[in-house]
């Protein structure tokens, strides 16, 4: 579309101590950028040589750029995250908002939500209650605004009553197995109702359990897509100093997804 002299492919890296060879690796071989996703996004932060200030925030990153050897941390996924939202701003400032999950990308989906759309509390829904409590603690500590709970999954009232529920899990992607038939709230627990906002961070397939579940019941549906191309938009430019065309990328993509060709 643009020709750029660019090429953008996978790399697997098959567990998580390999990461900093992986890296140095690239950075021999002048790789000019790269994203990282589920599970490294915490895992290249102490590889960075500068981190950007969304970055330190969430302590996670999904795009590095590098620079003339050195790697720049950053994470657009904030931008994923706030760019779908904000046209429904009004339905979810100073109302519970909820998120499944306490990874890179729950910690993006929180700045996000302090940062541009100012709920009245954050309720984060986690399987291990332990590692829950720590993380509460820690995203209240200095922050005296909006504040963060911690709830278990199974909190069904919770979840009920919040006016924007967001997965940030991967629980209902194409091919990954999960309880409650692949999706993260259970049919008939009423935690879905036609007054709420639903965000899906899955992407393949476009609709997933939550959003079909979400969509039956009334909610307004936000599809993984759309936070995909906001976050790759400005990471394309972090790397190319061009504007993402980010319409023919959507058609191409959707494209993809409806044939079934993509790996996730």
């Amino acid at each position: 579309m643009l020709r750029l002299p660019f090429y953008y492919t996978i790399f697997n890296i098959a567990s998580e101590e390999l990461v900093p060879k992986a890296l140095e690796g690239a950075k021999a071989l002048g790789i000019a950028g790269f994203n990282v996703t589920i599970p490294y996004k915490r895992t290249v932060v102490h590889c960075m040589d500068e981190l950007s200030p969304e970055a330190v925030a969430t302590g996670a990153v999904n795009t590095i750029v590098n620079r003339n050897g050195r790697l720049e941390g950053y994470n657009t996924d904030i931008t994923g995250v706030s760019d779908p939202l904000l046209p429904h701003i009004d339905r979810i400032r100073k109302k519970p908002a909820g998120i499944f999950g306490n990874g890179g990308a729950a910690m993006a989906a929180v700045a996000a939500l302090r940062r541009f759309l100012e709920p009245s509390v954050i309720r984060m829904f986690v399987r291990d209650s332990a590692r829950g409590k720590e993380l509460e603690t820690r995203l209240n500590a200095g922050n005296p605004g909006i504040p963060v709970s911690v709830h278990a999954i199974e909190d069904f009232a919770a979840i009920r009553n919040c006016s924007l529920v967001i997965n940030a899990t991967p629980v209902g992607t194409r091919g990954v197995k999960a309880g409650f038939d692949n999706c993260i709230v259970p049919e008939g627990s009423g935690a879905i109702h036609g007054g709420q906002i639903v965000f899906d961070m899955v992407y393949n397939p476009k609709h997933t359990p939550l959003l079909d579940m979400a969509s039956k019941s009334g909610a307004v549906t936000v599809p993984g897509i759309d936070m995909l191309l906001a976050q790759a938009a400005k990471s394309f430019t972090l790397w190319t100093g061009s504007t993402m065309p980010v319409q023919q990328v959507r058609t191409s993509l959707l494209a993809l997804l409806e044939s079934g060709e993509t790996e996730r």
